[in-house]
């Protein structure tokens, strides 16, 4: 959005230097990239993630209150009604686009982590492969790179021994965000296991490492409840057991802070939104979003909805769906491929001082939503960087 630094970047870009960033890559994983990379990053205006990150503070306040705290039980699952919740979520992620007036409007919230060990490692092959200006800034406010790893190791870790600390996956291996599980162990020391390896004694958790069955203390939660129920994984123990275990990132807050809770913001920069079992009569279902409360990656959701869709939704289901104000939003990054569309990802870490950003994605889509599965087909989208020109 740097008209300068765009120019600049599309003049300078040559194939040879797009292999060179893959070739950084594969050489750190022994492996390409298995999502795919946008073949270029994003310039924004500081202001811009400043206003992004404030608004994101803003609607968790709203989210933190009395109220929602009460409502919100609603939202978990009996199920999966995990024990010893903790009272604010440790990491927090609120994805924002740009409407036609260029202004900020949230896509959606949650309270669940995301790639913050990868995103790093991504942006240091971009600004290596591309020669970028080492002025532009990656971090915001003040965090440097050594006090980032500090604050995700207090987080993940936090005074725990390593070793007994586990990242926690459905087959790790082979998910498509494996590398930032690698890059978690060598910067953190943890070991990211497959959820149905662990072993109950007691009200004790273990998992095998070398021969041995080490016990975790605590657990960076990255398991994904609807990929469970999706592929009818038993678990060899009952999340409602009653553990000594920690979370690092509660896995209730993944139910919290979700879907759930955009009917219930009121901030200027949340497109109006229902449950579908409160919607009555539907005016023009076209300029709506139908969303499955707890799908994944825009598993379900259906951009401008018939009423036939719509209907087809067995009443006690109703409940578990949303609809949303559509929002059109504005490509605005110059590519050789015409302007393109980027869905901005503010990173939290609730810390000792509250919650801070701490870090950013990008998302870069010309298709009907920013997923892979919609914009197969196309060039110059996928998962970037933003790279900030400071104020």
């Amino acid at each position: 959005m740097i008209a300068s630094r765009r120019l600049e970047f599309n003049r300078n870009w040559t194939p040879e230097r797009l292999a060179r960033f893959r070739a950084i890559l594969e050489s750190q994983f022994g492996e390409a990239p298995p999502f795919r990379h946008s073949e270029t990053v994003c310039f924004f205006p500081e202001a811009l993630l400043d206003r992004a990150a404030r608004f994101g503070l803003e609607m968790m306040q709203e989210l933190l209150g009395p109220s929602y705290e009460e409502v919100s039980r609603a939202a978990i699952p009996e199920a999966y009604r995990v024990p010893n919740e903790a009272s604010n979520p440790l990491f927090v992620q609120a994805d924002f686009g740009l409407d036609e007036k260029l202004e900020l409007k949230l896509v959606e919230i949650q309270g669940f982590p995301s790639l913050y060990a990868y995103q790093p490692v991504m942006v240091d092959a971009y600004r290596e492969a591309f020669a970028l200006d080492p002025a532009l800034k990656t971090f915001p406010d003040s965090i440097t790179p050594d006090l980032y790893w500090t604050l995700l190791r207090t987080a993940i870790v936090g005074e725990r021994n390593p070793e007994n600390v586990i990242l926690l996956e459905i087959d790790p291996a082979h998910q498509k965000t494996r590398h930032d599980f690698l890059v978690t162990e060598q910067k953190l020391g943890i070991k990211a296991v497959d959820i149905r390896d662990l072993r109950k004694a007691g009200n004790r958790l273990f998992y095998p490492r070398d021969g041995k069955l080490i016990p975790v203390h605590r657990i960076y939660n990255r398991t994904i409840i609807d990929e469970l129920e999706r592929r009818g994984i038993a678990l060899p123990f009952d999340l409602r057991d009653d553990l000594d275990v920690e979370w690092a990132g509660h896995p209730n807050w993944f139910f919290r802070l979700s879907k759930f809770s955009l009917p219930f913001l009121k901030h200027p920069a949340v497109p109006r939104t229902t449950f579908l079992s409160d919607a009555g009569r539907i005016e023009q279902p076209s300029r709506l979003v139908l969303k499955p409360l707890y799908s994944f990656a825009g598993v379900g959701v259906i951009v401008g909805p018939s009423q036939e869709q719509i209907d087809a939704i067995p009443p006690d289901r109703r409940k578990d769906y949303i609809l949303q104000e559509r929002v059109n939003f504005q490509p605005v990054i110059d590519t050789p491929f015409g302007m393109t569309k980027v869905e901005i990802r503010i990173m939290y870490i609730w810390t000792s001082a509250g919650l801070r950003h701490v870090n950013t994605i990008i998302r870069m889509g010309r298709g009907a939503q920013m997923g892979v599965d919609f914009n197969r087909d196309y060039e110059w989208v996928g998962a970037s960087a933003a790279f900030v020109e400071p104020l």
